[in-house]
């Protein structure tokens, strides 16, 4: 089990005091790249298909968190549908900002401030590890499917265009 103190995010807190196996990866890209996550993919050697994004939605009025593989788009019809909900739009980046205690190009699924729905892409059931953000810009962090979706209370669904 990988532990940096250093990294010392809300997400590598909860992952260490859950004891969940996870591993810590730095990256340099600027997070206002074009094709930021292939990017980070890149940086890191891996898959671009193990990378997921952190995007906050607002679901009929609530903020909902969906984590989606890079390699594409978030169906905002298909976040509705699983977040019990009829029409979603991204939350503003100021919304998600301050809900979640992170920054952009650093948000996390996990250690949010306030601790909202969540839904991971189904694609992730089919992975050993997965990448998300560590909290930081500049580190992602490996772990399981299931334990990430343990620790979020997600459910899973297929919300990627």
């Amino acid at each position: 089990m990988a532990k940096k103190p250093a990294a010392g995010t809300p997400a590598t807190a909860v992952l260490t005091q859950e004891r969940v196996e996870h591993t810590l990866h730095p990256y340099d890209v600027s997070p206002d790249a074009p094709n930021y996550g292939a990017l980070v993919a890149q940086a890191l050697g891996i898959e671009p298909a193990r990378v997921f994004k952190t995007l906050i939605a607002e679901v009929d009025s609530r903020l909902v968190v969906a984590v989606v593989p890079v390699t594409g788009d978030l169906d905002l019809k298909a976040l509705a549908g699983a977040a019990g909900g009829k029409r979603a739009t991204l939350a503003d980046r100021a919304a998600a900002e301050r809900s979640s205690g992170y920054v952009r190009g650093g948000i996390s699924p996990l250690g949010q401030r306030r601790r909202l729905p969540t839904v991971v892409d189904a694609s992730a059931l089919d992975l050993d590890r997965m990448y998300v953000s560590a909290g930081r810009r500049g580190l992602q962090v490996a772990l399981a499917p299931a334990d990430l979706i343990r620790l979020t209370d997600a459910v899973t669904a297929a919300i990627r265009t």
